[in-house]
């Protein structure tokens, strides 16, 4: 785990993410570069599956916005399970930039196809009532992203 969590508030409260440089460190360095750049703050959580994931990360809340700086898959092992944290992208392996999405429950049939670099280390059941609907109507938005100091 690194030395940084992300601390999410989100309109349905506070969300800790806690991130794996180990498992991702190209994709853990950019998000943490955009989150210090404030590129996260009021962004919708514009595309929520029920008993799936929740999405965010696009300003423009169509899932076709990002940051415009496309990142190197960093596949790896760690299990999509309830809390992952992990790059959402398009058809191609290289296409994640700023989308990300919080795993509801086990979705193991992304294993190996989607970069995990976190995973919630507290306020999953905030992420829990997040608004549904693809796209939602009226979103559960990130108020704000912050770096910082993980507790000890």
């Amino acid at each position: 785990m690194d030395e940084e969590v992300i601390v999410l508030e989100t309109t349905k409260g506070d969300v800790v993410i806690g991130l794996r440089p180990d498992l991702a460190p190209g994709h853990v360095a950019r998000i943490k570069e955009l989150v210090s750049q404030g590129f996260y703050d009021g962004t919708p959580f514009h595309r929520v599956i029920e008993g799936f994931m929740a999405q965010t990360g696009d300003p423009t809340g169509t899932g076709m916005g990002g940051s415009g700086k496309k990142l190197k898959a960093e596949f790896n092992r760690q299990p999509h399970t309830r809390g992952t944290v992990s790059m959402a992208r398009a058809a191609s392996p290289d296409s994640g930039d700023s989308q990300f999405f919080i795993c509801f429950g086990d979705a193991r049939f992304l294993d190996g196809q989607y970069t995990v670099w976190g995973e919630v280390i507290s306020g999953m059941e905030n992420v829990d009532q997040i608004k549904r609907g693809e796209p939602v109507s009226d979103p559960d938005k990130i108020v704000a992203a912050k770096l910082q100091p993980k507790a000890a």
